[in-house]
Order: C-alpha cells, then sequence, then structure tokens
C-alpha cells in the first residue's frame, strides 16, 4: 500500500496575488485546512478584498487516505479533496502566501496587524482564524530525537514504511485504532498501549484489532520511554498500577493521544477554553470586535470536515456583516 506524499499542484494557484504589507485588506484569513477554503469561497464571493496565510493547504485532511460521506460522495481520495479546495479558491483573485506561518495577532485600534515568521506584517480590518489542530506529543525521552526515524503521527503517510516491522501505536481512541488497522493491513505487527483504562474506540474498530493475530493490547500502561540511537529500536512501557515495567523490540512508535490547537498566536488576543480552544459563539464571534474563529482550533463541537467547511463558510458571512455594519466596505 503505498501512499505517495502530496504535493500541491502550484499551477492551481497561478491566479493569486502576492501578498502586500502596505495593503489594508479587507479580511485576512489564517489557515489552509477545510475552514480555511470555505471562508475565502464565501469572502471572494462578498467581493472582499482578502487575503489567506497559511502554513499548508489540507491541514488534518492529508493524514487520511480517503474522506466517508463528504456531501454527494459515498467516498473522495483526501489529496483529490484539498486539490479541489484550493483550485475552487484560485478562481477568485484573492492573495495567497502558502508555506508560511503566523507568529502573532494584535489589534491596533479597528485594524489588525497579522505578524508572520517571516517577519513581515500584515494589516486587515477582520481576521479568521482557522488554523486547526496538530498531534498531541507524548513529551517522553526519545520521542523529539527520532522523529522521522521511527517516531509517526501519519499512519497514512507513513504507515507503508513500516511493512512486516514491530510498531507500538499509543492510544486508545478511534484514531489508535484507525492507525492500528492501516498497519495491520500492511502486516505490520502492532502493540496497543492505552494509558487509561478502558479502550475508547468504536466497537467496530476494536473488533478489527482484537481479532488480528499479529496484535497486542495493553490496557492501562504508559509509554516511559523510547530507546535508539539513530532510529527507534524499543519502547519501554509501565504497567500504572503496579510500576512494572517491559522493554518492547519495535522499530517504530505512532503517537495517537488527541490533537491540541493551533492558537499560539493569538493567546495573548483573544479568550482561549481550558483545551486552548479559541471561544466563539454561533456567529464565529470571538471576544475580540472583528476577529473571528472557525473549524477545529476553536469551540464547536463535533470535529469533522464538514463542519469545519460550514463553520468557515458562517465566519466569513459574519465578518462581512461586521465589516458592512461599521462601514468598512
Amino acid at each position: 500500500m503505498d501512499v505517495p506524499d502530496f504535493e500541491l499542484d502550484t499551477s492551481l494557484l497561478g491566479n493569486s496575488k502576492t501578498l502586500d504589507s502596505t495593503v489594508y485588506y479587507d479580511l485576512v484569513i489564517v489557515g489552509g485546512g477545510p475552514a480555511a477554503m470555505s471562508a475565502a469561497v464565501y469572502a471572494a464571493r462578498k467581493m472582499l478584498n482578502c487575503a489567506v496565510i497559511t502554513r499548508d493547504f489540507g491541514g488534518q485532511v492529508l493524514e487520511t487516505s480517503e474522506i466517508e460521506n463528504w456531501l454527494g460522495f459515498q467516498s473522495i481520495n483526501a489529496r483529490d479533496l484539498v486539490a479541489s479546495f484550493v483550485e475552487h479558491v484560485n478562481n477568485f483573485d484573492m492573495a495567497v502566501a502558502s508555506d508560511m506561518g503566523v507568529a502573532g495577532i494584535e489589534k491596533e485600534g479597528d485594524i489588525f496587524r497579522i505578524k508572520t515568521e517571516d517577519g513581515n506584517v500584515y494589516s486587515a480590518r477582520a481576521v479568521i482564524l482557522a488554523t486547526g489542530k496538530r498531534h498531541r506529543p507524548l513529551a517522553v525521552p526519545g520521542e523529539k530525537e527520532l522523529v522521522g526515524r521511527g517516531v509517526a503521527y501519519c499512519a497514512t503517510c507513513d504507515a507503508p514504511l513500516f511493512r512486516d516491522k514491530e510498531v507500538v501505536v499509543v492510544g486508545g481512541g478511534n484514531s489508535a485504532f484507525t492507525t492500528a488497522v492501516d498497519l495491520l493491513k500492511v502486516g505490520a505487527g502492532v502493540v496497543m498501549v492505552n494509558f487509561i483504562e478502558g479502550w475508547q474506540a468504536d466497537e467496530a474498530l476494536q473488533e478489527r484489532v482484537h481479532r488480528a493475530e499479529n496484535a497486542k493490547l495493553f490496557d492501562y500502561h504508559q509509554v516511559v520511554r523510547i530507546e535508539g540511537k539513530t532510529s527507534v529500536e524499543g519502547v519501554v512501557i509501565q504497567e500504572r498500577e503496579k510500576g512494572e515495567e517491559k522493554l518492547l523490540k519495535v522499530e517504530g512508535v505512532f503517537v495517537e493521544i488527541g490533537l491540541l490547537p493551533n492558537s499560539e498566536s493569538v493567546k495573548n488576543l483573544v479568550a482561549l477554553n481550558d483545551l486552548g480552544e479559541v471561544i466563539i459563539d454561533c456567529s464565529c464571534r470571538t471576544d475580540v470586535e472583528g476577529f473571528f474563529g472557525a473549524g477545529d482550533v476553536t469551540t464547536v463541537p463535533h470535529k469533522q470536515i464538514i463542519i469545519s467547511a460550514g463553520e468557515g463558510a458562517k465566519a466569513a458571512l459574519s465578518a462581512y456583516d461586521y465589516l458592512m455594519k461599521h462601514a468598512f466596505v
């Protein structure tokens, strides 16, 4: 099962303009996933002078191979879906900056200043943050040192590299079990390690792993450290009740223990909840006038692609209403 690296066809962005630090944009959208792309389309249809700033396109969508139940499709390839998002956005005349992270956002009077990691500052009268989430790390010795050398966070991207090898999957929810299934498909031996007591995944997913001959499951265990000099050679796990440690000789570790919102750039600007998610109301408004949030980075429940796309559209329309109310457009 070969899963090629995704490379965005840059010709899809052929009509995009370069960001201009001297321009006061009506709206800047930060992010490149379904929420951001949907917001961009709706903002463009409202004839707003809009710019999109993103580190990459697709976000978490590219961490899976097939998307099921996207309206109109029983199943659609994730990369094809992302390419269609970008091509759709490119139909409109707007500034797009990819491969660019945002370091911070501030508000001066009625104007937002968006500072990018390359040191440039862009100005906008309204902002939509749609930066999604990222994988939560284990934060154990050996993890950071061996990322890309056996430590992985995306089974769709990396499962084929572990064909017929022994691998640990850390986590007990749907993502962990889906990762285990992907690894089992390529003949890997899978050891699942769950921190809390009791597996949380759907029964159907659990059944597929439980009945696999090359799968072992350790409930109520934690990863203590990951061993290896130039690549993963083993994982030490600890039984949480008795404290007994066990060394697992494996060549890979897939971490599936949840997600963290990419909200650091606005932690000093808008209100966040205990999880670090941007707090929004039903119109995607934050506690800062003119600043909106959409998708998984926010408090909206049910983190699904189709919900993120809808929230992006809603945020763009709310931003347009705000701009109209203040006679900015």
